[in-house]
């Protein structure tokens, strides 16, 4: 018997999805986006936004190929783990580049619900393209500005909120700032984390400031990286992390402690008192005066 036409269209769909990707670049809003094999795990490709490394997809969903992206594993599972946290848990991540974390969080939990707020509307349109992500309700994809999405939640909707926003290797002030942060506490629910992907350079004076304006919001913060980077050796990634609730302690503490230690880059969860010093060089940063600043 013949297909119909919706059948047909439907197969064709479902066929170029999975035509084999080539490595190649593209030009989209926000400049270049460029897809490359990674030449160290078959069936793995990085896309790269400007040149600077955005998201790795491996062919397994559970397998994340960037350190600062298991911390936050680390933190999601602690959280899940919580009498606090929902039985599906509402999860959005700011900044989605190739969606490599919420798609391991659909692996994770599967009623889980995750939404990436993503800048560029081209990449949001080529990773589905490219890859084989969840589909809603498990991964929504807009294509919006972080900030301005912040301000649009209605407030106490999400358990999670993940800031891995960037412009070139840095994050845009008006998505680190206090201003921004009291909008994703007004976001999230009652006992919700915020996890925020910090990238500094030696001095670490980009890190201390986001932890001292996350105290004026959050009762409690926390922060994860390698000790070579906590000790201002090179240029990396901080975890920050800020909850109106405990955050880790006692054996649950111990054993995050040992998961990080035991990462290809062993890292070390610091917590309140640590912060508390650490921030005190810092200062608390506000929202840019020229709101016209391009992000």
């Amino acid at each position: 018997m013949g297909r119909s036409r919706k059948q047909r269209q439907s197969s064709q769909h479902r066929s170029s999805q999975h035509q084999p990707l080539t490595p190649h670049s593209i030009h989209t809003s926000t400049g270049e986006v460029e897809l490359r094999e990674d030449p160290f795990q078959p069936g793995a490709w990085e896309v790269l936004v400007n040149g600077v490394p955005s998201s790795h997809i491996h062919p397994d969903p559970l397998q994340l190929e960037f350190e600062y992206m298991r911390w936050m594993a680390e933190m999601l599972a602690w959280f899940e783990s919580t009498a606090v946290a929902q039985s599906q848990l509402r999860i959005t991540h700011l900044g989605g580049g190739a969606c490599s974390l919420a798609r391991y969080c659909c692996a994770r939990w599967p009623k889980a619900r995750n939404t990436v707020i993503e800048l560029d509307e081209e990449l949001t349109r080529l990773v589905r393209q490219w890859f084989d992500l969840p589909r809603a309700p498990q991964l929504k994809i807009r294509a919006a500005e972080a900030r301005a999405s912040v301000e649009a939640f209605q407030p106490h909707s999400r358990d999670v909120i993940i800031r891995d926003v960037f412009s070139g290797n840095r994050t845009p002030q008006r998505c680190s700032s206090l201003e921004f942060m009291q909008a994703c506490a007004r976001s999230l629910a009652p006992g919700g984390l915020y996890l925020a992907n910090c990238g500094d350079h030696r001095d670490l004076q980009l890190a201390r400031s986001e932890l001292r304006s996350m105290q004026e919001v959050f009762a409690h913060t926390a922060c994860i990286a390698d000790p070579a980077m906590l000790k201002g050796r090179r240029y990396g990634n901080i975890v920050l992390i800020g909850s109106d609730r405990p955050l880790p302690e006692g054996t649950a503490l111990q054993q995050m402690q040992r998961n990080l230690l035991a990462g290809a880059v062993p890292a070390q969860y610091k917590a309140e008192q640590w912060t508390g010093d650490f921030s005190s060089a810092g200062s608390v940063l506000h929202d840019p005066a020229d709101e016209a600043q391009p992000l």
